[in-house]
């Protein structure tokens, strides 16, 4: 018996069990609430005959895939078949704890590389995960390990996602290798059929970037009648036909191919002979045999490419819902077969009633040939593919150069720096990545010491003609720092590549990204992606606010520190001063490696043991330093939100909570305040995200029992009198800190921008905006009983 026998009974059973999972999820499962719950069978059955190619021949243990969303199902199906799956979660199919949607590496059990859903990220992962891969090979830590192919099964309408574009660009830049994108080319997108001549556009593409391409369009049957008599006809005639017609023709069936192909064609002698020697069935066969459904033509097409480490676009063509009733129809997208249509297929499939999850049911072999063949496949034969990493050692503190006044992003940079200056572990696993604003985010001089990467050594051509400059842009494969092009979203899918290097290539990496804060927002998804994944690096943004004062509103953040709050895996900071900066980041590099258990810490109720990335808000704003002792409860504290400035007396009348570069304005109110309003507090809030999800996760305890959980933000204010008030103030939106008084209990005024920014000076500006001292104390005079504040007229 030939593998190619074996692989056609595979991927009839991958497809069975595919639309079965589907089907039994919408029509069998009892749902409760009676919503369809989908789940693309249409989609799926175009990636069959690949799918089975890949995983069951041509892919190896060091491979990594990034499979198509919508062809989840057939994936599951197939790790059920290698044994990595199991047949409970495929029953319980897009339901709570089953088998995901789209395929996940943090929620499903089998060997997902990549997370794939929201459409073109995936792809571009593959890219940079080969890029890591290449790092990680130059440095020489893997010297045993063979260079996998990063894979990503791509829909052609997936090919529409401007990610994809930036990705292809800067996988140029870097000499990209080792990495395989398979196009779907079933010409069908979500709502229609996809433009007539795409394959040609995306060709043209991939070859201008320098890849390989590979265009697999006519099957081993189609290429065999093409060989016969009157075969150069039919050639020319698929070729041109439009795509929207070879849709409807392949739902209609060989009478209506028959058909169409004579009317056309069918008055040229051996056209006619050619067509009519085959049956109705034998004549669909014939048409829907294109290369993507035809097996010998992939495993040529994969092996071929095997040979050699360049990166290869395949174009294959296939039809959606191919093998099944559903197929070419354009509306097939969201489409279900109907039972009837099931009850049909199961009896083409010869699966019986009862025995429809059974491995070997329907297959025309024998079970015990089947087994041997699934133990040797070679892309299981090490089993599960996902690495672990030692942790790399943090010292007890960071230091940097102090200085009487600097900003937050000042301090990063010298952090940076001395640590680059250090012959330790953590200096030579930092990688550090950003999309142009490398010196204007102040790692200029970490790239001046630890250098920017290259697969090839490349002198500074300014410094080799003695051309006086700060900056030396060497690159070599030993250097640390990945330059990137102008594209946020780049720059989020690098950090989620090389913070999964850990898990992806055994070997851990500490990466450390910066952009403009205000641009988070333009790789927001990808961000969002990345943190999906469980991918583990520090994002510094920086500058932030309208801190940025003559740039004006394009350059000015308002939302960002909600979305520090609001997204998951990534716990987020804003500090006032350098030593806070210190300490955030001596703690993010230790929490960007933890895996442990997600039972919450007693103390803040945070998921700390678990992990994950670390978002840092910095500012340019330089501001004097307070001078102090970094004593550990001073860092705990810190490290939990937030920590007390001045902390408040039994009377207190009105407490400030401040949030990163406005600790000079809050500071000033206070001392300001002082005379007219008793016991004034002074609040620094580090971390208004850890604040506020330990709060919650303290609530949660209690009402599952734990009556005596408390989180950090409950014990800060706990002695605060009932009649005190609370001014928040941060220089970003105010709903950051507005939460603060549902605490216990306070009235609360929020002060921050909640409008685009404009030109001018952060003193002009935070007038504007009412975050001043001027205005915290009209804020505190308002909120609070008692006489005018005095001082308010002197600012």
């Amino acid at each position: 018996m030939t593998d190619l026998r074996m692989l056609g009974e595979l991927e009839r059973k991958v497809l069975w069990l595919a639309t079965w999972m589907i089907h039994n999820a919408n029509h069998l499962r009892d749902n409760g609430d009676g919503l369809k719950v989908g789940g693309h069978q249409a989609s799926s059955a175009s990636l069959a005959t690949i799918m089975t190619a890949l995983y069951f021949h041509a892919l190896r243990p060091e491979d990594r895939v990034a499979v198509k969303p919508h062809a989840s199902p057939i994936f599951h199906a197939i790790q059920y078949l290698l044994g990595n799956q199991s047949r409970e979660k495929m029953e319980n199919f897009r339901g709570y704890k089953g088998v995901q949607s789209y395929p996940s590496r943090t929620k499903d059990v089998d060997d997902v590389d990549f997370s794939t859903g929201s459409v073109g990220l995936g792809v571009a992962q593959t890219l940079f995960s080969s890029l890591v891969q290449d790092y990680v090979q130059a440095k020489g830590w893997k010297p045993d390990m063979p260079e996998g192919k990063m894979v990503a099964l791509v829909g052609d309408a997936e090919m529409d996602e401007g990610n994809i574009f930036e990705a292809l660009l800067e996988g140029w830049k870097h000499g990209l290798r080792n990495t395989w994108w398979v196009v779907d080319y079933n010409r069908q997108s979500l709502d229609a059929v996809v433009r007539e001549g795409l394959w040609a556009r995306f060709e043209a593409i991939f070859r201008n970037f320098g890849w390989d391409v590979v265009v697999l369009k006519h099957g081993k049957l189609q290429q065999a009648a093409f060989a016969e008599p009157g075969g150069e006809k039919l050639r020319e005639w698929i070729d041109a036909c439009p795509n929207q017609l070879y849709s409807a023709l392949t739902f209609q069936g060989g009478a209506a191919w028959r058909k169409r192909l004579l009317d056309d064609i069918g008055d040229q002698g051996d056209v006619s002979r050619l067509i009519e020697r085959r049956s109705d069935e034998e004549l669909a066969a014939l048409m829907g045999n294109l290369g993507g459904h035809d097996l010998p033509s992939l495993l040529e097409a994969f092996e071929g490419a095997r040979q050699h480490d360049r990166p290869v676009c395949f174009i294959a063509y296939t039809i959606k819902g191919f093998g099944l009733p559903l197929a070419g129809h354009k509306d097939n997208h969201a489409g279900l077969m109907t039972p009837a249509q099931v009850e049909a297929l199961r009896q083409q499939m010869n699966v019986r009633v009862g025995r429809e999850w059974d491995k070997f049911e329907g297959l025309s072999v024998a079970e015990d040939a089947v087994t041997k063949f699934l133990k040797s496949v070679p892309f299981a034969a090490k089993g599960r593919r996902r690495y672990s990493a030692d942790e790399i050692p943090v010292p007890e503190k960071l230091e940097f150069g102090a200085q009487p006044a600097m900003s937050t992003q000042q301090g990063f940079g010298l952090v940076m720096h001395e640590i680059s200056k250090g012959d330790t572990k953590l200096a030579d696993r930092i990688v550090t990545t950003s999309p142009d604003v490398t010196v204007s985010t102040n790692l200029g001089a970490w790239v001046n010491r630890r250098g920017l990467f290259s697969k090839e050594t490349m002198a500074d051509l300014f410094k080799a003609e003695r051309i006086p400059s700060t900056y030396n842009w060497s690159f070599s494969p030993k250097d640390q720092h990945m330059e990137l092009g102008i594209a946020e979203m780049n720059l989020f899918i690098m950090l989620s590549a090389l913070g999964l290097s850990h898990s992806i290539f055994g070997e851990r990496l500490l990466p450390v990204g910066t952009l403009y804060d205000p641009f988070i927002e333009r790789g927001l998804d990808a961000l969002n992606y990345a943190c999906y994944q469980d991918a583990r690096f520090m994002l510094v943004a920086t500058p932030s606010g309208v801190t940025l004062a003559p740039e004006g509103g394009a350059h000015q953040s308002i939302a960002t520190p909600l979305i520090g709050m609001a997204q998951d895996g990534l716990a987020s900071f804003e500090p006032a001063f350098v030593d806070e900066v210190a300490v955030m980041m001596r703690w993010a590099f230790e929490y960007m490696q933890r895996s442990g258990e997600a039972e919450p810490d007693k103390l803040t109720w945070l998921r700390d043991a678990t992990g994950g990335s670390v978002y840092l808000r910095l500012s340019t704003r330089s501001i004097d330093q307070v001078k102090r002792e970094m004593t550990p409860q001073l860092e705990r504290d810190i490290i939990n939100g937030g920590y007390w400035m001045r902390k408040p007396g039994p009377n207190a009348q009105v407490v400030v909570a401040y949030t990163g570069a406005v600790a000079p304005e809050a500071i000033e109110a206070v001392g300001m305040m002082a005379e007219d309003r008793r016991d004034v507090g002074l609040l620094a809030i580090t971390s208004a995200d850890r604040l506020n999800a330990g709060w919650t996760a303290a609530q949660r305890a209690r009402e599952g029992g734990l009556v005596h959980a408390s989180s950090h933000v409950e014990r800060l204010l706990a002695d605060i009198p009932s009649h005190c008030g609370i001014v928040t103030v941060i220089d970003g939106h105010p709903a950051t800190l507005g939460w603060l008084g549902s605490v216990h209990g306070h009235r609360t005024r929020s002060l921050g921008v909640e409008h685009f920014g404009q030109t001018g000076s952060i003193a002009e500006l935070y007038r504007h905006y009412g975050i001043d001292a001027r205005g915290i104390i009209q804020a505190a005079e308002a909120l609070t009983p008692g006489k005018p504040i005095r001082n308010l007229r002197a600012v």
